[in-house]
């Protein structure tokens, strides 16, 4: 393991941090007069943290000082593993340098602070914060957060918590690689171990023109969204900061009933179709804007065919369309919504939100009926596309993993049977089917195993001072880990759209925290940093 390498990365990456935490400042610049304030903490709060995150990284740099060799497998996995862990830590620190109320008069605490921060930078949205907005009947919220009335969560904090979700949406690695772009081979090595799904191909031969293309994609949907959004209504506040929920399928907002709050068809409409767009595979984007290699071709947009024809994105719509039907005629003939229009507005929203791992809600889902709880949770394993900021299992490797057992009991009865894996007309590598199921295996592994530790770690006892029964604590467990593993955000029960992660003791928010890390970078980056002989110098 180069050291020095490693260190002088992770330095510049705590740098980064510093950098982008600046951006939070303005939402709590006092305003002329102003004297001592919560929002002038905060202000104070948020300087304090990006000192902070200055200092360490100027010592990482010291420590790194003139690295020889240059970024292998070993150094990628570190970087990455560790590089998150940093940032997690580092994005946790506004949280606990504000005045940042968990529950009315209750600070944040480490366990919930750094909760928070891997939720926004893996896109989970799961929160122990229980009031993002000031009720209108309390005058004065300032007072009351002090005098322990209210919640209280400052706009400096809010931004700051929406950002880690755009940071975390593309990968910090990947911002990392593209405004770095020194790293040679090393950097091609960083980003297959950040951008998510078993198939991970280069739009471009230099990893650095590949970071800044996936980059300025982001960032035009991104500017186009929030400007749609300020037009239908929304304060500029707002529309930064459910834009950076949207595209990055977190779902942190600012409101206390999310999306709902807004209660607007055209803001849930337009949301849709970025969820949608961002559950997608950013090649796709590449491949439909190429223009033609040959200037005779009458084709205006030569990878519209390649696109329609992408098996994972026709298997994604499919999916979402037989999903809606089914949840919109179960709300209907169940009586949960009088209109079909009505069930059908709240199924594709909501639909959409979960397969795409973005966890924004319009209703409670967990008041609808079973079968819809059932349905939506089977969602949550699915997850976006390959290449996209969606989280999940990814539909990819589902379709992989169908061709795998297909064959396998093809070969029960024809046991001389040879035949290549094949997608799109391409034959795969029977290392990619292998690593599928392997992959697969383990997340059923690690959330029977995560279900089994966090109803161990959550006492009866703190349950029934909630007043939810056994029952109601194994189903809120097993979707919570659910939720985290996958990057969801919301779950079921107490932890559902309406809800929060409050409820949960510090070990247990340590455990899903870990979670949130695992599915968001797909197991093995993280995994082998427990490993003994990673750690070996050779």
């Amino acid at each position: 393991m180069n050291w020095r390498l490693v260190s002088r990365l992770l330095g510049l990456l705590a740098l980064l941090m510093a950098c982008c935490m600046v951006l939070s400042l303005p939402w709590s610049w006092p305003q002329f007069g102003q004297t001592e304030t919560l929002e002038v903490r905060s202000l104070r709060g948020m300087t304090a943290a990006i000192a902070f995150s200055l200092v360490l990284g100027a010592c990482l740099i010291a420590v790194g000082n003139r690295p020889r060799g240059s970024v292998l497998r070993k150094e990628a996995l570190a970087v990455v593993g560790l590089g998150w862990l940093l940032c997690g830590i580092l994005g946790s620190l506004p949280y606990l340098f504000t005045p940042t109320y968990r529950l009315p008069g209750i600070r944040m605490s480490p366990a919930d602070a750094v909760f928070e921060s891997i939720s926004g930078f893996s896109t989970t949205g799961a929160s122990v914060l229980t009031q993002l907005e000031v009720p209108p009947e309390v005058p004065n919220c300032e007072a009351a957060a002090e005098s322990g009335d209210i919640a209280y969560v400052p706009r400096s904090v809010l931004f700051w918590r929406s950002f880690t979700h755009w940071l975390g949406g593309m990968g910090i690695i990947v911002l990392f690689v593209a405004i770095l772009g020194q790293l040679g081979a090393g950097g091609k090595a960083l980003m297959r171990r950040e951008v998510p799904g078993p198939i991970a191909d280069s739009l471009r031969p230099r990893v650095r023109e590949t970071a800044l293309i996936m980059w300025s994609i982001y960032l035009t949907l991104s500017g186009l969204l929030a400007v749609v959004l300020w037009l239908q209504g929304m304060s500029v506040f707002d529309s930064l900061c459910h834009t950076f929920g949207t595209l990055a399928t977190g779902g942190f907002s600012t409101r206390n009933a999310s999306i709902g709050a807004f209660n607007s068809v055209q803001i849930e409409g337009t949301l849709i179709l970025f969820m949608l767009a961002a559950g997608t595979n950013f090649n796709l984007y590449f491949l439909l804007l190429r223009p033609p290699g040959n200037p005779s071709s009458r084709h205006i947009m030569p990878g519209l065919q390649t696109v329609v024809r992408d098996p994972e994105f026709c298997v994604y719509l499919a999916i979402i369309t037989i999903s809606v039907l089914v949840l919109t005629v179960i709300l209907w003939s169940t009586g949960t919504y009088v209109a079909v229009v009505e069930s059908l507005r709240h199924a594709l929203f909501n639909v959409i939100s979960v397969i795409t791992t973005t966890g924004f809600g319009t209703k409670d889902f967990a008041s609808w009926p079973v079968l819809c709880q059932a349905w939506l949770l089977m969602l949550m394993f699915v997850g976006g596309c390959s290449g996209s900021t969606g989280g999940g299992v990814k539909v990819i490797r589902f379709i992989v993993l169908f061709k795998v057992l297909k064959l396998e009991v093809e070969r029960a009865f024809r046991p001389n049977l040879v035949r290549p894996l094949r997608l799109a007309g391409s034959r795969i590598a029977d290392s990619i089917g292998r690593d599928v199921l392997v992959y697969v295996c383990m997340i059923g592994v690690i959330y029977s195993f995560s279900w089994v530790a966090l109803v161990g770690i959550e006492s009866s006892d703190q349950w029934d001072t909630i007043g939810q029964s056994t029952s109601s604590r194994l189903t809120d467990c097993a979707s919570a880990v659910a939720a985290t593993l996958n990057n969801i955000g919301p779950g079921l029960g107490v932890c559902g759209p309406h809800g929060n992660y409050t409820n949960f003791s510090d070990a247990g928010k340590c455990l899903l925290t870990l979670l949130m890390l695992l599915g968001r970078l797909e197991l093995f980056a993280v995994l082998v940093l427990f490993t003994p002989g990673f750690w070996k110098v050779q």
